[in-house]
């Protein structure tokens, strides 16, 4: 669900990035190679794939975090951040399927971001990911975690954690993977971006494109997704206390504010959140190999035309 700001959906989903100060979510493991954060291109035997992955900083961020990739081919010189919401200790939104399987957004939201790495890797960009495993992205220390979830400060800092990966590997563009919940008869897709930063136009041109392209993607299959269409940061996710409220954005992509978050992004970016998974006609898409893999190529596509429509 959003990052900070903490969307509190029985589980409690941060709207900017870690979320789950209450999250209780059994889930759905991701397939074979996904589970290990194994990027498909890595078993292609793939040039760029023999290069392996390179951890930005393995002293600040957990094992398997914050990790770069290179192009397989072409190299287009430009460096796209993906952040698969939430992990760890911070499983994100509950929902079920159609059968009745329960899901956890951390577990979905993953292999999202490895097939998608994998699509942008072929086609020339270098790829840093927030997470590679179920892990949380920032090193956990003592007073991150009570009962075995997050506290307040251990999820702010586990969603900064992401912002100051993205501009430690000075990625051009910002892309949030994320999952919705709601109320009985919620579904559809959203996607996020901030109007307050200095590249607000470009943030909303690359939430208008993920929008139109991965909800496109989606019911070119006759999914039949609604479009609940591209909003302002500002009137997404709940906040959990008053620094959050006062704040008012997603803090994946919001500015700074003295005293609560000072490590903003500093490229581009968006959030998008293509299908709830308290519906369980679109959990069951979002937890099916096919389902992941037709989001990611809808993500791919809109970086693409985001660089194509530079300059």
């Amino acid at each position: 669900m959003h990052l900070w700001r903490m969307a509190v959906v029985v589980s409690v989903a941060l709207a900017a990035g870690a979320c789950a100060v209450a999250a209780v979510v059994l889930g759905a493991a991701a397939t074979s190679a996904r589970d290990t954060g194994t990027p498909r291109a890595a078993a292609t035997g793939d040039a760029g794939a023999s290069r392996g992955p390179e951890a930005i900083d393995p002293a600040l961020f957990a094992t398997g975090a914050c990790m770069a990739y290179q192009p397989t081919r072409n190299d287009r010189h430009e460096t796209v951040f993906l952040d698969a919401g939430h992990g760890g200790v911070d499983p994100g939104a509950v929902g079920s399927t159609e059968s009745g399987t329960t899901i956890e957004e951390s577990t979905i939201n993953l292999p999202i971001e490895l097939d998608t790495m994998a699509l942008l890797r072929a086609r020339g960009y270098r790829v840093v990911v927030s997470r590679t495993q179920n892990t949380t992205v920032t090193r956990l220390t003592a007073g991150d975690t009570s009962g075995g979830i997050f506290t307040a400060a251990g999820s702010h800092d586990d969603v900064a954690a992401r912002d100051i990966c993205a501009n430690m590997a000075r990625a051009s563009l910002l892309v949030g993977i994320y999952m919705n919940a709601g109320y009985e008869g919620d579904a559809g897709c959203v996607t996020g971006y901030d109007a307050d930063r200095p590249f607000s136009a470009d943030n909303l041109r690359l939430a208008t494109l993920l929008q139109s392209d991965v909800l496109g993607a989606m019911n070119a299959q006759g999914w039949a997704i609604p479009d609940g269409g591209v909003q302002n940061d500002t009137g997404l996710g709940s906040a959990v206390s008053a620094q959050a409220e006062s704040y008012g954005h997603l803090m994946l992509l919001g500015p700074a504010q003295a005293g609560y978050f000072t490590t903003p992004s500093q490229m581009p970016g968006a959030l998008i959140e293509p299908l709830f998974l308290t519906d369980p006609f679109e959990g069951s898409i979002a937890a099916s190999a096919h389902g992941q893999q037709v989001i990611a190529g809808g993500i791919a596509q809109a970086v693409s035309q985001y660089f194509a429509g530079q300059g």
